[in-house]
């Protein structure tokens, strides 16, 4: 299915512009890339990875993001079945609470991913089974993947 037959289709689902919370963007990749507004998030993954069509049944990669003004994560999806890859991208300018729904229910494998995201950008999942960190103590304070985290030890051994 080439990237407009997928954007077509995905606009189908909810046709109205205003309320179906997707923006496509045209970026210089090969894979059609949508940003979904976070209460929007959960609802379309379920929906790309359970329609006969699309088939997204493969998580490959679950990234946080931090772009300055806004958090986030990039998910990588692929349809073993069908062959096409998309990129959904989820942000908030919320910097201090930054959350967004689980899609571990969806794809298990992303329960390590967003516990990884949790760990190094602060980033919540809701509903997620085991949210905590993964590779940091729990006594680390910050997150250090974050563009605005300052690490004190560095600062003193300088």
């Amino acid at each position: 299915m080439t990237n407009e037959a997928l954007q077509s289709l995905i606009n189908s689902w909810n046709p109205d512009p205003i309320t179906n919370g997707l923006e496509f963007t045209e970026e210089k990749s090969q894979f059609l890339n949508i940003t979904v507004q976070p209460e929007r998030l959960h609802q379309l993954m379920v929906q790309l990875k359970s329609n006969s069509e699309t088939n997204f049944d493969y998580l490959f990669c679950l990234s946080g993001v931090d772009w300055e003004k806004e958090m986030g994560v990039v998910y990588h999806l692929e349809s073993t079945s069908h062959r096409h890859i998309i990129v959904v991208k989820v942000k908030t300018e919320d910097r201090e609470n930054p959350t967004f729904d689980t899609v571990s229910d969806i794809w298990p494998t992303a329960e390590f991913h967003e516990r990884e995201v949790f760990d190094f950008f602060g980033i919540k999942f809701n509903n997620h089974p085991n949210l905590k960190r993964l590779f940091l103590t729990e006594e680390w304070d910050g997150f250090p993947l974050r563009k605005d985290y300052v690490d004190e030890i560095n600062m003193i051994i300088k």
